[in-house]
């Protein structure tokens, strides 16, 4: 086992890290940019290293001051988190050259897997259901209105390199095709420095339904069920849960298989998430493969009772997974509520400032995991999400129900966040049904933002 390991993140997943391996009895080095010299992370970590400016292109992206870092601090492995370096393949392989662990698959596989139109046709060679669409990248626009043509109407245009939503574009006509190409592939060029394009039909009214693998060096892969993450804004997910109501078993399983199908094919080891789209008529097709630990990773820990971080740590060091697949089952439901410094009433804007007071919520089933404290200054420079609010329960009432209570204790003063919105999710008769998909909140956003405005409670024995 690892003696020491670099962080190469921030925030509450730089905390989350930092706790599996304090409970592993391995020291961690955390780094950090200037702003970012107060942060919980670093006042956590046995020792931190300042890395360089506010900027992450100069700090949090600086692989040269983040390798030095960890060499110069003894440390044999790296964790990336999530976001940042996490599914760099040049990174992965600078850490390997420089006779450190990257604890996350190697650079070949995250190459392989992190173009999404490569993905693809592994996935179609392996046998797992992808949706109908162009068969590699896409020339130009022209080549992209043949191959819309043939599929038909709406499509859906992504960027290879692509995550997050960016360099993604929605198409209903062959009119508005050549536009969104170009707006496509300029986001795309900015974002990721790879203007590579590809297509495929658009599914309409989906659920985005991803599942949780683990597989070590031995050969062995295991997936740890699913999650649901169909209430999001702009492909950026808000709310998350597991398991999920539109899987019966037998969907489940076959998902499961074909997940674990997913990344047997490309010899993947450590943590990873295989998504699919699930279509209202029970047809479900991969979209991409996330590298990487995920942001709701804590609902599959609630429902399986398995610590992912520390897994991957002991899989990086080349131990066996310490479960198997029959060892895997899910336990009552769990919710996360990803909570952001924005306000929703000004299309959710982001908010920095300075952490007044914050009182995190507890009880039975009740986990927090966030960077924040009272009187810390959050920098303007990051993602805007502030912290996760995650519970568990025997059933998916009792869990909706404990959300709320949590949310209704959650207090932060010094800035809006996103709290309240999702409080009022968690009302919404679709949501309660479990009857919703991917465009729930574009189809709701003006009714929340109205209940939001009339300061609306509700009365929880109309659920009965």
């Amino acid at each position: 086992m690892f003696k020491r390991i670099l962080i190469a993140n921030r925030g509450e997943i730089a905390v989350r890290i930092i706790r599996a391996c304090r409970e592993l009895g391995i020291e961690t080095v955390a780094v950090y940019s200037t702003a970012d010299a107060n942060a919980l992370h670093v006042q956590l970590a046995t020792l931190a290293v300042c890395i360089g400016p506010a900027k992450a292109a100069q700090s949090y992206l600086n692989q040269t001051a983040i390798l030095t870092a960890a060499i110069e601090s003894g440390c044999e492995a790296i964790h990336p988190g999530y976001g940042f370096l996490s599914e760099n393949d040049e990174f992965a392989d600078l850490c390997t050259q420089c006779g450190l662990t990257f604890i996350g698959p190697s650079g070949d596989v995250i190459r392989r897997m992190g173009n999404k139109s490569a993905a693809r046709s592994l996935m179609i060679e392996a046998g797992v259901p992808v949706v109908p669409g162009s068969d590699g990248v896409l020339q130009n626009a022209e080549q992209a209105l043949e191959v819309a043509q043939r599929i038909g109407y709406p499509v859906l245009l992504k960027a290879s390199a692509g995550g997050g939503g960016r360099g993604m574009r929605r198409v209903f006509s062959a009119e508005e095709l050549p536009a969104a190409f170009a707006s496509a592939q300029a986001e795309a060029v900015a974002c990721f420095g790879n203007g590579s394009m590809y297509l495929e039909k658009l599914v309409l009214s989906p659920r985005h339904i991803e599942f949780q693998i683990m597989a070590d060096r031995h050969g062995h892969v295991v997936h740890l069920g699913e999650r649901d993450c169909s209430v999001q804004r702009k492909n950026q997910k808000l709310m998350e849960e597991s398991p999920s109501r539109a899987l019966t078993p037998a969907l489940r399983q076959a998902m499961g298989e074909a997940a674990v199908k997913a990344a047997q094919c490309c010899g993947y080891e450590g943590a990873g998430t295989i998504e699919f789209v699930l279509a209202p008529d029970g047809n479900y097709y991969f979209i991409e493969m996330n590298t990487r630990i995920q942001v709701e990773h804590p609902v599959t820990e609630m429902v399986t009772g398995q610590d992912l971080v520390k897994e991957q740590i002991r899989v990086a060091a080349g131990l066996p997974l310490s479960f198997t697949q029959d060892d895997i089952k899910l336990n009552g439901h769990s919710i996360e509520v990803r909570i952001n410094a924005e306000d929703p009433t000004k299309n959710f804007a982001p908010m920095p400032g300075k952490t007044e007071f914050v009182h995190f919520p507890g009880g039975c089933g009740v986990r927090v995991d966030s960077a924040l404290y009272t009187g810390y200054e959050l920098p303007p420079f990051y993602d805007s999400m502030v912290a996760k609010l995650i519970v568990h329960a025997p059933t998916r009432l009792a869990a909706i129900r404990r959300m709320r209570r949590v949310l209704e204790e959650f207090i932060v003063e010094g800035y809006p966040t996103s709290a309240e919105l999702a409080h009022l999710i968690l009302y919404h008769p679709d949501f309660l049904k479990g009857d919703y998909c991917t465009s729930f909140i574009e189809e709701n956003l003006e009714q929340l933002l109205e209940w939001m405005e009339k300061g609306c409670r509700f009365d929880t024995q109309e659920e009965a």
